[in-house]
């Protein structure tokens, strides 16, 4: 079994709050993994430990062999690490096609004196961002709306809009939190196939969800988390049977 993602014993605490207490899972290469539980079961947190916007408070965290978990958020992208959020966070009042060409790093036109002195290499460099940007957008059905606001897309277009800013970091895995939520059903199904597409291609993808057949049409395997630590994992047809879990989603956890 090839271990891409490795999430040993993590710990993150709020106060008195346990959000993430003792927590231990693994991700396979080239695997569509969700992960899911009650409201509160720290699912989130988890992944913001994951990604470093949060540091952890104990335990260790690996990603292909190497050891993440003391690593900034821009330092764990540049590994190829990638998340998007829950609630878009598109840049409003830029179009679509700007939102993904400010992405990739060291762009030569940040730095104003090479504008003067080399604007060949400037040129070049936005003209190939811009053809890459263009190809991912065609990949996600959104190239028509490239010169669109994108505080004008809908939820489910924002949602493809977040994945394509993601695939311009040429991440090997991405974590999706809640890709469906808010996404009409046939946005919904191109998200899908988008992913499938994309895990066929060699990404890695691991899945916070609350929509239960998007599970069963993304996830060959399963994560449950329950008060901040793993419960129980298998096929959702194995899960779903799973005592704990009826427990955990039925005994009121909030």
């Amino acid at each position: 079994m090839d271990l891409q993602l490795e999430v040993k014993r993590v710990e993150k605490h709020f106060g008195g709050i346990h959000a993430v207490d003792g927590c231990s899972v693994t991700v396979t290469r080239q695997s569509i993994t969700g992960l899911i539980g009650p409201n509160g079961a720290g699912k989130t947190t988890l992944f913001n430990v994951i990604t470093g916007f949060y540091e952890p408070d104990g335990g260790e965290i690996w990603f292909n062999g190497n050891r993440v978990d003391r690593l900034g958020p821009h330092q764990i992208a540049r590994k190829a690490l990638c998340r998007t959020f829950q609630i878009p966070r598109e840049l409003k009042e830029m179009t679509v096609l700007e939102n993904l060409m400010l992405v990739p790093g060291d762009q030569a036109g940040e730095k104003i004196w090479n504008t003067w002195f080399l604007p060949g290499r400037v040129r070049r460099q936005e003209r190939e961002i811009r053809r890459k940007a263009e190809e991912v957008l065609e990949f996600v059905e959104l190239i028509h709306l490239k010169n669109e606001y994108a505080k004008n897309l809908s939820t489910g277009q924002k949602k493809l809009l977040e994945l394509a800013r993601t695939l311009m970091a040429d991440p090997e895995m991405i974590l999706l939190d809640e890709p469906g939520a808010g996404v009409n059903r046939s946005l919904m199904k191109k998200l899908v196939e988008n992913i499938h597409k994309l895990r066929s291609q060699g990404k890695t993808f691991f899945v916070i969800e609350h929509d239960m057949n998007l599970i069963t049409d993304l996830c060959e395997r399963v994560i449950v988390m329950s008060k901040g630590r793993e419960l129980a994992e298998g096929t959702f047809e194995e899960i779903k049977k799973d005592e704990r879990v009826i427990e955990a989603y039925l005994g009121g956890q909030v």
